[in-house]
């Protein structure tokens, strides 16, 4: 699965982003939620390993899930979920179980039939779709670490997965708030980092969506509000979806308020 190699370069990208850290580095706030490196990394692992028991141990991803539901009914937060179950794992320890693993995650899921239904929370997901969302929270939160040090990221067309899935869950940001989907829906027109014109989805007249691949990923992954961008949205369909945009599963998420997902010196 040519995603597998993918989230194998994205994950490889965060590994020299934070290899050379500091061990006191890890303890910084992003302005993702306040979340330290720390708890964005133990939420990539945590994850990367229920995605790879999806493949290699059933039970264990139901014991798992079970744990994690019985936490949040709670009223726990996840971080301290995450930080309790990698028992306060942190820092330099962390980075090097994460690094591993990742690899682990990589190599079973090249091996996957894309099409092989796996088991989740909700319904059952393909092992194509499973490794492309671990490869868009991957490279998601990854962008929170960048603005915290202030550092500009060098995109790559592995993005295209997040255009795709991006595209894919259109009719789901509006169900998931009890909301018809409005149709036609817009065709994106996105110029991905290597300079090719992606077109993607059918042609819609005037409901259309235009700019930098890397923006519609940021917005869709919600690390940056519309407005953050130079994306050209275009349509009633097109900005009604941009305005609660969410390719990731869970309850409605509000996009941030522009201006609160940036670089450090923005």
């Amino acid at each position: 699965m040519r995603q597998a190699e993918d989230f194998r370069a994205v994950s490889a990208d965060v590994e020299r982003l934070v290899g050379s850290l500091d061990e006191a580095d890890y303890a910084r706030a992003t302005f993702f939620k306040g979340w330290t490196i720390d708890q964005i990394l133990r939420h990539l692992h945590v994850w990367n390993q229920a995605a790879y028991w999806q493949l290699a141990d059933e039970a264990r991803l139901k014991g798992f899930l079970g744990e994690i539901m019985g936490a949040m009914s709670g009223g726990g937060g996840l971080p301290a979920f995450e930080e309790k179950y990698l028992g306060g794992l942190s820092g330099k320890t962390l980075f090097d179980e994460w690094r591993g693993f990742y690899q682990q995650v990589a190599d079973a899921f090249a091996k996957a039939d894309p099409a092989q239904r796996l088991l989740w929370a909700g319904p059952t997901m393909s092992a194509r779709s499973s490794i492309t969302a671990r490869l868009m929270e991957t490279w998601s939160h990854a962008q929170a670490i960048y603005d915290e040090l202030d550092l500009d990221r060098e995109e790559t067309d592995a993005i295209e997965n997040i255009v795709v899935l991006g595209l894919n869950t259109y009719g789901f940001c509006f169900k998931n708030r009890g909301l018809e989907p409005p149709e036609p829906r817009p065709q994106l027109l996105l110029t991905a980092p290597s300079g090719a014109q992606w077109r993607h989805g059918e042609e819609a007249g005037e409901e259309r969506i235009e700019g930098l691949a890397s923006e519609f990923c940021q917005v869709v992954a919600q690390t940056r509000n519309i407005a953050d961008t130079d994306l050209k949205v275009s349509g009633p369909n097109a900005e009604k979806w941009m305005s609660i945009a969410q390719c990731f599963a869970g309850p409605p998420n509000d996009p941030p308020a522009p201006g609160t997902r940036r670089k450090k010196s923005a």
